[in-house]
């Protein structure tokens, strides 16, 4: 089977194919991890509809525009990607500004559409009347809100590193599978059907 990391010019692209083939190794499975900004790695082929990649990971870093400017720029591969996720549902993961890809618009430094896979926006993160800093930094405990097969085995004890300004809000609260308190619960993980 082969897990695709897309190149999209953003992203510590390394260290996430080195983790995900650590938990291969962990988890005893048999993934081979490709990095690649290659639209032909992600599509099924025209022979039978052989699958070159079975499952993909969006990575992002940086701003919401940016990220979306760095899919732009590769011909096809917006389109390869809808195709992929929506169509022939294959399962994709993001990653930070990745996963804030999904939604239909940011406002980080102007109104920039995204993928609009999960209708929502990305604001910038408000803690109202708190003296918490931005960017929201730091290891913090996660939450579990709704079940999702992709953090089955993540429990309330659990902690993940954030480094962020915005956060996603999706239009329906069912999805988000993981909040994270910084002043108010802010949303860690959105998870639907294959996405």
């Amino acid at each position: 089977m082969l897990l695709t990391v897309v190149d999209y010019g953003v992203g510590n692209l390394r260290s996430i194919a080195k983790s995900i083939e650590k938990a291969n190794l962990d988890d005893g499975l048999n993934y081979t991890v490709k990095v690649s900004s290659d639209v032909a790695d992600i599509r099924s082929s025209d022979v039978n509809d052989v699958k070159k990649s079975d499952k993909i990971v969006l990575p992002g870093q940086g701003s919401f525009k940016a990220c979306k400017e760095g899919i732009d720029k590769i011909s096809g591969l917006q389109q390869e990607l809808n195709e992929s996720v929506l169509v022939k549902k294959k399962p994709i993961y993001g990653i930070c500004a990745g996963m804030q890809l999904f939604a239909t618009t940011g406002y980080e430094e102007e109104s920039t559409l995204g993928l609009n896979w999960i209708p929502g926006e990305v604001i910038k993160l408000d803690l109202g009347s708190s003296n918490l800093k931005i960017p929201h930094m730091g290891w913090n405990e996660l939450k579990i809100e709704n079940g999702s097969k992709v953090f089955k085995d993540t429990n309330n004890q659990s902690h993940a590193y954030f480094i962020h300004s915005y956060e996603f809000i999706p239009e329906d609260k069912k999805v988000i599978s993981l909040t994270s308190n910084y002043g108010k619960d802010v949303m860690a993980a959105v998870s639907m059907e294959n996405i």
